[in-house]
């Protein structure tokens, strides 16, 4: 089942997302929290892409890895940075070969040391586009069951100068074939509502996944900052800063994850993506926390 007909499906979907590892270290980490996670039995894992060729290999590893060892469904992000067209197809097609019928299609993040997002020369330049390639690859392989998600963006459409650019590239992208959508963090489930509303609104009737991380530390608030441009809330901030332990500032960073989940879910999400950054204990502790574990 893909994740397009799990979105189809009354129960709300749980899903974490993971990212390929650098070291030995990472990736003896990396299969210790799979396992941790997969007992809690998602309905799919995601598995981001690097910007380095490296990264790719590996990210392709994961998929496999969970499809094949851990039956999981893996959602598998693929982005337009620094790959031609012919490049693109290539990567699609092998993971077509392997069974994969769910991708994440992003333009992607500007490499390391780049200020600028600039497409390659025989590459993407939208999300939108590589939609299109997926849908295109997929037919030319007889595939019919593809299911493609998009990102979409709360805290930037609360924005008033971004909101409606915002929505005419999400609308571009359900255009081009997207399925649904699943969002980049924010921190306030109103931001998401009016989100969902607006496009709503204007047409666009994509299912929206929230993506929620739970903050475990002050330093991993600061870094989230840091790659994402969303603020931490002030509230949060200072729980995390003023804890006397590791335990409590967890504690406190799942607190405020297990709340906004709750509110989203209340206000109609059809599921919860949750960040792992490779570390099982606060999701596991967040998936408790809202009552998701699987029978």
């Amino acid at each position: 089942m893909t994740i397009r007909d799990l979105l189809a499906q009354p129960r709300p979907t749980l899903s974490y997302e993971l990212f390929p590892p650098r070291t030995p270290a990472a990736e003896s980490t990396l299969e210790e929290t799979m396992r941790m996670l997969a007992a809690t039995r998602p309905d799919f894992m995601s598995i981001t892409y690097g910007a380095s060729g490296s990264t790719r290999g590996t990210s392709r590893g994961v998929v496999h890895r969970l499809a094949v060892e851990h039956t999981i469904p893996p959602l598998a992000h693929l982005t337009c940075v620094d790959q031609s067209r012919a490049e693109l197809v290539e990567v699609i097609e092998t993971y077509l070969a392997e069974g994969v019928r769910d991708f994440l299609a992003l333009r992607g993040d500007p490499p390391r040391g780049q200020a600028d997002w600039r497409p390659h020369p025989d590459g993407l330049l939208y999300a939108s586009q590589l939609v299109e390639l997926l849908r295109e690859v997929a037919h030319a392989h007889g595939v019919d069951d593809l299911s493609v998600g998009v990102t979409a963006f709360p805290a930037q459409h609360a924005k008033e100068r971004y909101r409606q650019l915002g929505l005419d590239v999400l609308r571009a992208k359900r255009d081009a074939g997207a399925d649904f959508a699943i969002t980049q963090v924010f921190y306030e489930v109103s931001q998401y509502v009016a989100l969902v509303e607006d496009a709503r609104e204007q047409g666009i009737d994509l299912p929206i996944i929230p993506e929620v991380m739970p903050l475990v530390s002050e330093r991993r608030a600061i870094r989230a900052e840091e790659l994402t441009g969303v603020e931490t809330p002030a509230d949060l901030f200072a729980a995390l800063e003023g804890a006397p332990d590791e335990d409590a500032a967890r504690a406190a960073g799942v607190a405020h994850a297990a709340r906004l989940s709750r509110d989203l879910l209340e206000a109609g999400a059809p599921g919860i993506h949750i960040i792992t950054f490779n570390q099982h204990r606060a999701a596991l502790e967040l998936v408790d926390a809202m009552g998701l574990v699987r029978d």
